[in-house]
């Protein structure tokens, strides 16, 4: 007849005392020599040993808390990481309230704790004590976290550590919660997503649940890259750069990344599986070199992709204009795709062809294409629609498209021309008009 007996107690066994006579039936517990009582272990000292009894061996998660062990140096053999000596103050907690710490950056002798709706400073191995103002002085001491401080502002990295990337002294991470993207450095936290793009981000990462914010820093272009990937396959995904330089976002990109970094001066990223999705060719992992001069512009991932700039015309927002042309400065290979007014529109532009003399550019100024001239490219806007009556239309089959506002699409194929596809300015001609 067998029976169970419950260990308490870890690296144990238990001897069973049966009941003789008034004797009770008792369990002794007996401390392994060796650790995890494996065999030829290292074998414990048999001398006396200070133990701590915890009721609750389960295991137990402080996610907003620290701790850290003892030293550990490969060149002299000190190895003491699995060392947490319960006497010593080794632990640091940050307020619980602002959600779990979701990612640690050491700095100089300074640690950043990101936590989903605070971001803290500790100090490394220096402590602070304060005067009787109140103001802080830093002293050396033997600890290894000092005083945690929190960043002035309501923001965290939410649960999207992967949005973290740095360069120099700027931190650059996102809030999905607060629906922003900030930019941590010496002067304190700025929130970058108001430049221009507070509606976006708010819509973008508000949409983003689970889904994955993945954040690197471009070397090459000095410019902070980032991939909003959200969980939902109903809902697009968005990569785009923000330069310091200019103070905005510059540039939205077509590709889909895991991963992005960079190294010796180059910009790399590794793909996903929606990529190999898109192209079979593709293997979930590889990783690419931004910017090589191997390949044609915006080709990301073995796929060829166009560029696209759209401008919005509104001068005079509370004119009635009709919009007569077109104009562009920069290289020869752009094409428009669209010109949307809020009244009427006008599709399927030709694609840019140069004249080659005086005489063919004079026969083509009707021509629905851009033309050249003192190396800027225009083009009249004809417009296919009908036409109101009584609405004067001049030249030759030339209208004009009305409306208070107008956008243009403009697009380069990347794959005919050689060199940069430069833009420099986008204009048009208008007349004032009425309904």
């Amino acid at each position: 007849m067998g029976f169970q007996i419950q260990v308490k107690y870890y690296n144990t066994y238990v001897l069973k005392r049966l009941a003789v006579s008034s004797i009770q039936d008792r369990n002794w517990y007996i401390e392994e020599a060796r650790i995890r009582g494996g065999y030829n272990n290292v074998q414990t000292g048999l001398s006396p040993r200070a133990f701590l009894v915890s009721e609750n061996n389960a295991q137990e998660t402080l996610s907003n808390s620290i701790i850290y062990s003892g030293i550990f140096n490969s060149r002299t053999g000190i190895n003491q990481s699995n060392q947490f000596p319960s006497g010593q103050d080794i632990t640091r907690t940050v307020d619980p309230s602002k959600g779990s710490i979701q990612k640690l950056y050491a700095e100089d002798t300074n640690l950043t704790i990101f936590q989903e709706r605070k971001v803290n400073r500790a100090l490394i191995d220096k402590d602070a004590i304060y005067t009787q103002e109140g103001v802080p002085v830093q002293t050396t001491s033997n600890v290894v976290i000092g005083a945690i401080t929190p960043y002035a502002g309501e923001f965290g990295i939410s649960t999207n550590p992967e949005s973290f990337a740095v360069y120099g002294y700027r931190k650059y991470f996102t809030d999905a919660t607060q629906g922003s993207v900030l930019r941590l450095s010496q002067d304190g936290l700025t929130e970058i997503s108001n430049y221009g793009m507070y509606d976006f981000f708010r819509d973008q990462l508000g949409s983003l649940s689970s889904g994955k914010a993945i954040g690197g820093y471009d070397i090459h272009n000095k410019c902070y890259t980032l991939s909003l990937q959200p969980a939902s396959a109903a809902i697009a995904s968005e990569i785009l750069s923000f330069d310091e330089n200019i103070k905005g976002w510059t540039s939205r990109y077509s590709y889909l990344p895991s991963n992005m970094f960079s190294i010796q001066n180059n910009f790399y990223s590794t793909t996903t599986s929606d990529e190999k999705a898109n192209n079979p060719s593709v293997t979930i992992g590889d990783i690419y070199e931004h910017y090589s001069t191997n390949v044609n512009r915006a080709n990301f991932y073995k796929t060829q992709y166009v560029s696209q700039v759209k401008s919005v015309f509104n001068a005079n927002p509370s004119l009635v204009k009709t919009f007569q042309t077109i104009n562009y400065e920069g290289a020869p290979n752009w094409s428009m795709t669209s010109f949307v007014t809020n009244e009427d529109q006008a599709n399927s532009v030709d694609v840019f062809s140069m004249p080659l003399t005086l005489a063919d550019m004079e026969n083509s100024l009707l021509k629905n294409e851009f033309k050249q001239k003192e190396d800027k490219y225009f083009a009249n806007l004809v417009n296919t629609s009908a036409f109101t009556q009584g609405e004067v239309v001049f030249g030759k089959s030339i209208s004009g498209v009305k409306g208070f506002f107008a956008t243009v699409l403009l697009e380069a194929t990347n794959t005919a021309v050689s060199g940069t596809n430069e833009l420099f300015a986008v204009s048009t001609n208008y007349k004032e008009s009425s309904y």
